[in-house]
């Protein structure tokens, strides 16, 4: 298969699963092994970083009226019930933040992790019967009230111990590659209280800082190796042909990961997250059999 080839198919798959529940990263690294690409070659390790970017970027631009009406209406909302310390875009910063020190301080165990199918495999079967389990329980709740619930229907509505809590445990998604970090942050909506819709959107919003962040240390380590290693992204884009490879990666990516985010927020408003948790479970178990 051509360099073009596999850039159209990976960013296609990067662009699919980013903002799935499902886990990029597994989905990713699955594919490079059975497309026979080498797991530790610096170039498609960049190339990954790359297309994770086009995926990234397609967030602001969806969201980019629902961020200008938070800008304007900061701090105090569009209610005027908010204050600097729980408006939206407050409680996005204070999310990352519960996540970035503790996946900086943990970031070797999470190097090492990264190309670890079986890992990834394991991952993948454990988050979808937790996804599972909670979407199972939400939507027994949700058919059982008869009356107005109590469930954070809107960002606005949203509480800090709520942020904090989505945040800790989107940590989970970055030690355990496969987890997947939008099924964390979504589950972790879901059991404080919020409905299917805030929870997503919070998701993606969350996600903005979070995998720019990832994105630009990931690039930054490459750039600036330690003593003695090879830098990744310096041994990479060496000639025209692999800059039109990450080219095509990355527009494929972008393209890609919109029109999945424009569904995915159509699909939740009628329905769960429960056919997502049963194809995590079988591509786990297909990934460990194959490995097998």
């Amino acid at each position: 298969m051509s360099d073009y080839l596999l850039a159209i198919l990976l960013g296609v798959i990067e662009g699919l699963t980013e903002f799935l529940p499902v886990s990029s990263t597994a989905h990713l690294r699955i594919s490079q092994a059975l497309l026979g690409i080498d797991l530790g070659d610096a170039y498609w390790k960049t190339f990954a970083i790359v297309i994770q970017l086009g995926a990234i970027l397609c967030l602001p631009f969806y969201f980019r009226r629902r961020i200008l009406e938070f800008a304007a209406d900061f701090p105090h909302g569009r209610r005027g019930d908010r204050t600097a310390l729980n408006h939206p875009l407050t409680l996005t910063g204070l999310a990352f933040v519960v996540t970035a020190l503790p996946a900086f301080l943990l970031s070797r165990i999470i190097g090492k992790h990264l190309e670890s199918l079986s890992l990834m495999a394991l991952a993948l079967i454990v988050g979808g019967l937790v996804m599972w389990a909670v979407d199972a329980r939400y939507e027994r709740a949700r058919q059982r009230s008869v009356a107005p619930t109590n469930l954070t229907e809107d960002m606005e509505r949203m509480s800090v111990a709520q942020a904090i809590w989505i945040g800790a445990c989107q940590v989970l998604s970055a030690v355990f590659p496969g987890t997947s970090r939008s099924m964390a942050t979504i589950t972790a909506g879901l059991l404080a209280g919020m409905t299917r819709t805030v929870a997503l959107e919070f998701s993606f919003f969350l996600s903005m800082p979070t995998m720019a962040a990832a994105t630009v240390y990931d690039l930054y380590k490459s750039l600036r190796p330690r003593a003695g290693e090879a830098s990744a992204l310096g041994a990479m884009p060496a000639d025209a042909h692999a800059w039109l490879v990450l080219a095509i990666g990355f527009v494929v990516s972008f393209v890609v990961a919109y029109a999945v985010v424009a569904w995915f927020m159509a699909w939740v408003r009628t329905r769960g997250f429960t056919v997502f948790a049963i194809y995590r479970v079988i591509v786990g178990a297909a990934v460990l059999w194959w490995l097998t």
